[in-house]
């Protein structure tokens, strides 16, 4: 069964609950937020902007397992 699609504009929380790998990877690209509380309301766009990550580039990683 293939993994329901993720976008920039999920938040932390619902790309996980999507894909649990999408934590391993985050943490890969040096975005330590599955553990935050900012993760149930944050987008994986967000997040990464806080961090100084391209986006794109991360959901393009995590749509690739």
């Amino acid at each position: 069964m293939k993994s329901k699609k993720i976008g920039k504009k999920d938040t932390i929380k619902k790309a996980i609950e999507k894909n649990p790998e999408v934590e391993k990877i985050l943490l890969e690209e040096g975005m330590h937020c599955a553990g935050c509380p900012l993760a149930m309301h944050e987008t994986i766009e967000e997040g990464s902007f806080a961090h100084g990550i391209d986006a794109n580039k991360i959901v393009k990683k995590l749509n690739k397992k």
